[in-house]
């Protein structure tokens, strides 16, 4: 039975709040001396930070665009204020890219109170969203009739939807909150904290007993034991001598946490934990094992990267803000070119063939290269270099060649 299902058998209206899913597809097997797993603890594991961070870091400094089609072609038109500084003017659409695409790759949903509007109509009747101020993922409960959420509760306080800005991700039939990684890999991500805490505990000394101290001559009842564990400690917590006849038997015990068996598996559960999070191991420096991929280039990786793990989300992403951010036959898109920078040598050769196919002008070119378009006596120096500039340039002479 799915979680939401569980969780809603007895009404369709029930409240539900993101920490409720979690709860409930973690179940109750954390013990009391384990680690609960929240959405809040998972970030103490490593590659969950890593995933959520690598993910968050390069959608937030992806340049964001408005495009309206004019008789077939997409021109750019100036962002609106929401899509510039969405949180008011000091939190700017870096940050609050990052922070929402944090909390959907975590936890499948983000939230944010309209409190501005804009003049212009939507499709609602109502003005679109002009400020959006962002809301933490445990102050949300959501009131839901089958796959449509009728309330929101914000902190106590209850809102209908059209006041509240809601993106979902990892989504499902009939459920109106997307589904949360976090939720699904709690036991992996379990298995990872307590195998972190026993670490933690092993070097304080409080997971199992450092050594055992035994005597091979005699039963000795507790005060005695008591009396030579505590003559022992007091002489080797200082670094000196314990002197004993042949009747006491020192043996140091293995540390759990260096067996093999103890190191991978916590280093299978990096790569199991980057598997959940759309992540590849190698890119949060995971050790990879049994993979013969190579990639002839850095923007190979990248657009690898880009196809099979990140675009999914940038597209979402994209149709979330057209819909509910501009008006009319305006679209959104997020740049991804800047995931896709090529080296100098590269970028130069493609420009190049661009210009010799005619599909790029030489303007165009160095508008891309933040460079003014060439005026006439650029042109004529070009002319004196190379000859005509409607002639083609002349390879240098080899050294040595006859002139």
């Amino acid at each position: 039975m799915g979680v939401w299902s569980k969780l809603t058998r007895r009404s369709r209206r029930d409240v539900t709040s993101a920490e409720d899913l979690l709860a409930l597809a973690r179940g109750q097997r954390t013990g009391s001396g384990g680690v609960a797993v929240t959405n809040d603890t998972a970030l103490r594991h490593s590659a969950v930070w890593a995933c959520l961070r690598l993910r968050a870091d390069l959608v937030s400094t992806m340049p964001v665009d408005v495009y309206r089609r004019v008789n077939g072609i997409l021109v750019e038109v100036p962002k609106p204020p929401v899509l510039v500084t969405p949180g008011g003017t000091k939190v700017g659409i870096n940050e609050w890219l990052y922070s929402t695409q944090v909390d959907l790759d975590r936890a499948g949903n983000c939230f944010g109170l309209i409190t501005e509007r804009s003049g212009v109509v939507g499709p609602d009747g109502r003005g679109l969203p002009g400020r959006i101020d962002l809301v933490a993922l445990s102050d949300v409960t959501v009131r839901a009739n089958g796959s449509e959420i009728t309330k929101y509760t914000i902190a106590g306080k209850q809102y209908d939807p059209w006041d509240v800005w809601h993106e979902k991700q990892y989504t499902v039939a009939g459920v109106p909150l997307g589904l949360s990684p976090v939720a699904y890999a709690a036991w992996t991500i379990e298995e990872s904290l307590n195998a972190q805490q026993f670490a933690r505990d092993w070097f304080a000394g409080g997971a199992i007993p450092l050594a055992e101290l035994k005597n091979t001559a005699k039963t000795i009842d507790k005060k005695q034991a008591q009396i030579a564990k505590e003559a022992f400690k007091a002489a080797v917590s200082t670094g000196d001598l314990f002197v004993h006849g042949v009747d006491w038997e020192y043996k140091p015990i293995q540390a759990v946490a260096n067996t093999s068996q103890f190191l991978e598996a916590r280093q299978f559960g990096l790569s199991d934990i980057a598997r959940f999070f759309g992540c590849p191991g190698d890119m949060i420096d995971a050790a990879v094992g049994g993979s013969s991929i190579t990639y002839a280039s850095i923007t190979q990786r990248n657009l690898q990267f880009l196809i099979m793990n990140l675009g999914p989300a940038v597209s979402r992403r994209e149709t979330a803000f057209s819909q509910g951010l501009v008006s009319g036959p305006r679209q959104v898109k997020l740049n991804t070119d800047a995931l896709l920078r090529m080296d100098p040598e590269a970028r130069a050769r493609t420009i190049q063939t661009q210009i010799n196919s005619r599909t790029l002008t030489p303007s165009e070119a160095r508008e891309y290269e933040n460079k003014p378009p060439l005026t006439e006596a650029d042109w004529a120096e070009f002319d004196r270099a190379f000859g005509s500039r409607n002639a083609q340039p002349t390879p240098p002479a080899a050294p040595g060649a006859a002139s």
